[in-house]
């Protein structure tokens, strides 16, 4: 069930106004008045009725307000917090992207450094230059 039927909300206004009704139609039944005193108890017993239900239906739409303002505010944080663990992962992305930059780096002065190396070695051995004997 929802939390204004479990607080009482809007199926106890229903509930109110069937008692309400019951204690009318029993008043009138028992009570020992006359037609125009029972008509007017009738009157008043309606009149407080629709005061006593005015009085319900605002208390749910304050209710229904505050629930609305606090669901907006835990939005609110939520979509903060989001946006707060995106630029967090945006930043370790363009952190690792640029680790990796310069590692790729590194290891690409490694292997012409060994191709060098490799080269000077081959032309001390060899005596040559370098340069291609065809």
């Amino acid at each position: 069930m929802s939390d204004i039927d479990n607080d009482g909300g809007v199926s106890g206004l229903g509930w109110f106004l069937a008692g309400l009704g019951v204690g009318a139609l029993v008043g009138v039944l028992y009570a020992p008045k006359a037609g125009k005193e029972t008509r007017e108890d009738l009157v008043a017993s309606a009149l407080d009725a629709r005061d006593k239900a005015a009085v319900l239906a605002q208390q749910a739409q304050d209710r229904a307000n505050v629930l609305a303002a606090q669901g907006k505010q835990q939005v609110s944080e939520y979509v903060d917090r989001g946006k707060e663990y995106y630029d967090r992962g945006r930043t370790q992305w363009a952190q690792y992207v640029e680790k990796g930059k310069g590692l790729v780096q590194e290891q690409q002065d490694k292997v012409a450094a060994a191709v060098n190396a490799g080269k000077d070695a081959y032309a001390s051995t060899t005596g040559s230059t370098g340069e291609s004997h065809s």
